[in-house]
C-alpha cells in the first residue's frame, strides 16, 4: 500500500522550543505508521485581517528554527512564501515552498519560485475551479520545474464559509501532479467582524476522512498542543494529542480503499 504523506506544524512558528517538539512527536508518529511526513510552518504571515495580528518572531530567526529542524530530524520542511524576494531567500532553508491560496495567480512569485528548484506546492485560490489550477502549473513547469503540488483548501460560499467540493481532487490529479487536501484552512469561517478568521476543528476528521476515501495523494494539518493559545488560526486547528488517533484511523481507511 502507498500511504498518503502529510504536511503538518504549527500555522507560524512562534518559538524554537514549540517547534521542535512538534515536528519530534508527529514524526515520532509518522514513523510508526509508515506516512511520509513534511514538517510545515509559517516563518511570516503576510495575510492578516487586522494590522495587530501576529506575523511572526522574525524572518531569519524563524527561518533558523526550519532548517533545526530539517536537520536534527532529517526532514523535509515547508514555508509559505509571498514575493519573489521570499522565495529565494526562503529556498535557502526549506525543502517546500508553499504559494498561499490568495496568490496562486501571482505570475513573478510563481516563477521565482519554480526557478529555485525546491518543491512548488500551490494552494487553489478559495475563488477559483479546480481546472484554472491547470494555468498556475504550467507557470511552474514552464519555469523548468517539474516538482510541483496543488492543494485544495476549501472554495468561497457566501461570505463567511467555505466548502469543499471533492470532485476537485481527481479533476486536479489529471493535471499529473500530487495533490494535498488541507483539512483544517478548508473548516476556516473568513470575514468575521471581530477582524479574526473562526474555525470548526470538530469536523476535521470527517473532511480528512472524506478526502483518504476519494484517493487523495497528501493531507495537510496545523496542529497545535493548545490550539487555543496558537498565535495564529487557532480556531481551526487540531489539538496534537488527537493527532494520532486520527491518523489510525485514516490509515485504516487507506487500506480499504
Amino acid at each position: 500500500m502507498k500511504n498518503f504523506f502529510l504536511i503538518a506544524g504549527p500555522c507560524a512558528i512562534e518559538g524554537e522550543q514549540m517547534a521542535m517538539d512538534i515536528a519530534g512527536e508527529v514524526n515520532a508518529i509518522c514513523v510508526e505508521l509508515d506516512i511520509p511526513y513534511y514538517f510545515k510552518g509559517s516563518y511570516k504571515k503576510a495575510n492578516r485581517s487586522r494590522l495587530d495580528s501576529f506575523t511572526g518572531i522574525g524572518d531569519e530567526k524563524a527561518l533558523n528554527i526550519l532548517d533545526k529542524v530539517r536537520r536534527e530530524f532529517s526532514l523535509e520542511v515547508v514555508t509559505d512564501v509571498h514575493t519573489a524576494e521570499e522565495a529565494i531567500n526562503a529556498a535557502k532553508y526549506v525543502d517546500v515552498l508553499q504559494i498561499p491560496a490568495f496568490l496562486c495567480r501571482q505570475t513573478e512569485l510563481l516563477v521565482a519560485a519554480a526557478q529555485t528548484g525546491k518543491i512548488i506546492n500551490i494552494k487553489k485560490g478559495q475563488f477559483l475551479s479546480p481546472e484554472a489550477m491547470r494555468f498556475a502549473v504550467d507557470k511552474v513547469k514552464q519555469s523548468n520545474n517539474e516538482k510541483v503540488w496543488i492543494t485544495e483548501r476549501g472554495t468561497t460560499f457566501g461570505y463567511t464559509d467555505l466548502v469543499v467540493d471533492y470532485r476537485a481532487i481527481p479533476k486536479m490529479q489529471n493535471l499529473n501532479v500530487p495533490v494535498v487536501l488541507d483539512c483544517t484552512h478548508s473548516l476556516q469561517e473568513p470575514n468575521q467582524s471581530t477582524g479574526v478568521t473562526g474555525g470548526d476543528p470538530t469536523m476535521i476528521s470527517t473532511i480528512a476522512k472524506a478526502g483518504v476515501a476519494v484517493g487523495v495523494d497528501g493531507l495537510f494539518l496545523e496542529v497545535h498542543p493548545n490550539p487555543s493559545e496558537a498565535k495564529s488560526d487557532g480556531a481551526n486547528m487540531l489539538q496534537l494529542s488527537k493527532l494520532k488517533p486520527l491518523l489510525e484511523q485514516l490509515v485504516k481507511i487507506r487500506e480499504v480503499v
